[in-house]
C-alpha cells in the first residue's frame, strides 16, 4: 500500500463536498469507509451576518499539514482531505470540510473526529463575528466543551 498524502486546502472560495468525495474515490477499489465532515456558518439565532475568519497562511498550512500526518500515523487511512476557508463566510456558507477514507469504518470516524477537535481548538484560525444590528463584536473565544473533546484524544494516547 503506498503512503497516504493529505491534501491540505486554505482558501477563500467555497468547495463542493460531493465533489471532494469524487475526487478521492475515483477509481479506487480500496476504500470501504468515508466519513465526511462539514461545518457550516449558523446565523446564531438570526444575529450574526457574517463570520470573518482570519489566518497567516504558511502557519496554518503547516500547522494542519502537522496535525495531519499525526492522524495518518494514528490511523491507518487510504485518503485524507482537508479543505478551511477563510474570510467573509455568510450563515449557510461552508466554512470548513474532512474527508478521512479507509478500509473500515472505524479508523475513518475517529480520524475526522479528531481532526474536528483539534481544528476547532488549536488550528491557526481566528473567528470575528459581524451582527446584523451593526452593533461591535470581539473574537470567538474558544469553548470548554471544545477543549474537552480535543482532552479526550490525549486521555486514549
Amino acid at each position: 500500500m503506498s503512503r497516504v498524502k493529505p491534501l491540505i486546502v486554505i482558501q477563500s472560495s467555497d468547495f463542493d463536498t460531493a465533489a471532494e468525495i469524487a475526487r478521492m474515490t475515483q477509481h479506487r477499489r480500496d476504500i470501504g469507509a468515508v466519513v465526511t465532515f462539514s461545518g457550516l456558518c449558523r446565523d446564531e439565532g438570526g444575529t450574526l451576518s457574517a463570520l470573518e475568519i482570519e489566518h497567516y497562511p504558511d502557519m496554518a498550512e503547516a500547522e494542519i499539514g502537522r496535525i495531519a500526518e499525526e492522524v495518518l500515523a494514528r490511523w491507518t487511512l487510504t485518503g485524507l482531505t482537508v479543505i478551511h476557508r477563510y474570510g467573509f463566510i455568510k450563515p449557510g456558507e461552508n466554512i470548513v470540510l474532512v474527508v478521512a477514507a479507509s478500509a473500515h469504518r472505524q479508523a475513518a470516524f475517529e480520524a475526522a473526529s479528531f481532526l474536528m477537535d483539534y481544528l476547532k481548538n488549536a488550528a491557526p484560525f481566528w473567528k470575528k463575528q459581524h451582527l446584523v444590528s451593526g452593533e461591535a463584536s470581539g473574537w470567538v473565544e474558544a469553548k470548554a466543551k471544545d477543549e474537552e473533546a480535543l482532552k479526550r484524544w490525549t486521555k486514549a494516547k
